[in-house]
């Protein structure tokens, strides 16, 4: 278990308490003050490595098993006085311009919150820091530690959303600078990101909602700040139509700029192919001529005519011209 638990405390009085002893100890330490409660962070554990836990706590086997499999999507389930809520965080990679969807479960008590990570995305340090440091989000308990959870996931929400907002920049700009560089690929590429950041957030905004409106009631004295939470969220989620819907017109005009372009060179092709077929039809003339005064016939008409050789030439530039002419009246040349 050393491993897979990647924090552990207990929190009573807006002091972080350490666990050196056993989980169990803790557990009962935190009931009987009545005041505190438990911290527990896991990371990607099994089914015998969540067995300890399971142990200590009354946990539905369905949530446990989401827990432990991920590729959940954001909800929230109540299971008797126990509340499962799956959070998507985001990471954005620099490097590739990606985005990494990682999973949070969360197991709400009274006494015990019980956080299950999957995947890199992790903005769980940065709440524990957050929360040690406030006073009223410490004395919030559990629903405190849900809602800074919800607000540092929310505001990594917005920050990606503006570095969506520079890739897609980037491609308008690569689109309509003329430099004709097919970017389908990366307009493609860029929608994916924006679908799997909607898979992540939208089904967020039911969750907070039902918060908000008093439904859940591990989490009344704390509705006003879900409400600022859902408000961030639901700007973010209007940000992010308004880019897939911009990124489907890039990507319609990325594709009307490639078919006129593709249109132009086809006609010059055509033109081209043209120009040659009527430059073969001008020599296809005299070589018809000469090809036939060219064959070793002792009796041919005009063979020993004084005159023939100057008469085929001229019959040769006046078909010449005659085609030639006739080319160009039909714009061929």
């Amino acid at each position: 278990m050393p491993d897979v638990i990647v924090n552990k405390a207990i929190y009573c009085d807006g002091v972080r308490q350490a666990i050196d002893g056993d989980i169990s100890d803790a557990f009962t330490d935190a009931r009987h003050r009545g005041d505190c409660f438990l911290w527990i962070g896991l990371h990607e554990p099994t089914q015998e490595e969540f067995d300890l836990i399971t142990s200590e706590v009354s946990l539905h086997p369905l949530a446990v098993e989401d827990a432990i499999h991920a590729h959940q999507r954001p909800k929230l389930e109540r299971y008797g006085d126990t509340l499962f809520i799956v959070l998507k965080p985001l990471l954005y990679v620099e490097e590739t311009s990606d985005i990494e969807v990682g999973e949070i479960n969360l197991f709400l008590g009274r006494d015990f919150v019980i956080s299950v990570r999957h995947g890199q995305a992790n903005p769980l340090g940065g709440v524990r820091r957050r929360i040690e440091s406030e006073a009223d989000l410490m004395a919030a308990g559990p629903a405190g530690v849900l809602y800074a959870i919800c607000d540092e996931v929310v505001d990594t929400y917005s920050r990606l959303s503006h570095e969506i907002e520079g890739d897609l920049i980037g491609l308008e700009h690569r689109v309509f600078s003329g430099e004709h560089d097919d970017v389908t690929a990366d307009i493609y590429s860029l929608k994916r990101e924006v679908l799997e950041f909607r898979t992540a957030q939208d089904p967020l905004i039911p969750v907070l909602e039902e918060i908000v409106k008093g439904r859940v009631e591990l989490c009344t004295a704390n509705r006003e700040q879900f409400r600022d939470v859902l408000d961030h969220l639901l700007r973010v989620d209007a940000r992010i139509d308004e880019y897939n819907e911009l990124l489907t017109s890039v990507l319609n005009a990325h594709l009307a700029l490639v078919g006129r372009e593709q249109s132009a060179a086809a006609m010059q092709q055509n033109a081209d192919m043209r120009k040659i077929s009527s430059w073969a039809a001008l020599v296809a003339v005299p070589t018809m001529i000469a090809g036939i005064y060219g064959m070793n016939f002792d009796y041919m008409p005009e063979l020993h005519w004084l005159l023939g050789y100057p008469f085929s030439l001229g019959v040769m530039v006046v078909a010449a011209l005659i085609v030639h002419r006739l080319l160009r009246k039909s714009g061929w040349l």
